[in-house]
């Protein structure tokens, strides 16, 4: 069933990131012939769009906060911790457009967030396009740096001299600052989209 294609190629994906996910690996996983995986998803496109959909059922749109900034915020932070936190999936995600339910239940919760705020349709429906593509940016930043990732850029940066750099000098330990980065970053869009309606 296109049920078990899928629960399948996520547990590859898991174990062996996007590229254990072919279609020839699924249909060994389940001990089939790729061909007749086609009379459930018509590619692997298909499949991972599935797939991506699927992993997104732990995302959390009914999350508390205070306000619509509050929700979107935490709905948002749900999205990024589901991709950051299943094995290649962020990095999925950066390639694919999730098809099914829960994309859908997160694409109404987000626009029902910014209607909250008084972003007009049009706006926001762009809008839910721009502010999960920069959670999926940091999932993948985060799970593609385990350990000291930061720590060849926090070296090279803190041997800059400030007669060569003199701004990055001055800006070299809030360029490597985390806490707070990414919160930062989703405010700083929402307020552009409450100041930038859309045009044609």
């Amino acid at each position: 069933s296109r049920d078990a294609i899928v629960t399948a190629a996520l547990e590859l994906l898991r174990k062996d990131g996007p590229e254990g996910m072919s279609l020839r690996k699924v249909a060994a996983a389940l001990d089939t012939g790729p061909a007749s995986l086609y009379v459930y998803v018509e590619n692997l496109q298909e499949l991972e769009a599935l797939v991506l959909d699927r992993a997104l059922a732990d995302v959390k749109t009914g999350a508390g906060g205070r306000g619509w900034r509050g929700r979107t915020m935490a709905l948002l932070g749900s999205y990024l911790e589901v991709l950051a936190g299943t094995p290649g999936l962020a990095r999925l995600a950066l390639g694919t457009i999730a098809a099914g339910p829960n994309a859908l239940r997160i694409t109404e919760a987000l626009l029902g967030h910014l209607e909250e705020g008084g972003v007009n349709v049009a706006t926001a429906a762009w809008a839910v396009d721009l502010l999960p593509l920069y959670a999926t940016a940091v999932a993948a930043e985060q799970s593609s740096r385990p350990g000291d990732a930061l720590g060849p850029i926090a070296r090279v940066i803190g041997a800059v001299k400030p007669a060569d750099h003199p701004r990055i000098f001055a800006a070299k330990d809030e360029l490597l600052s985390g806490p707070g980065r990414v919160t930062w970053a989703l405010e700083a869009r929402l307020r552009g989209i409450l100041r930038t309606p859309r045009g044609r």
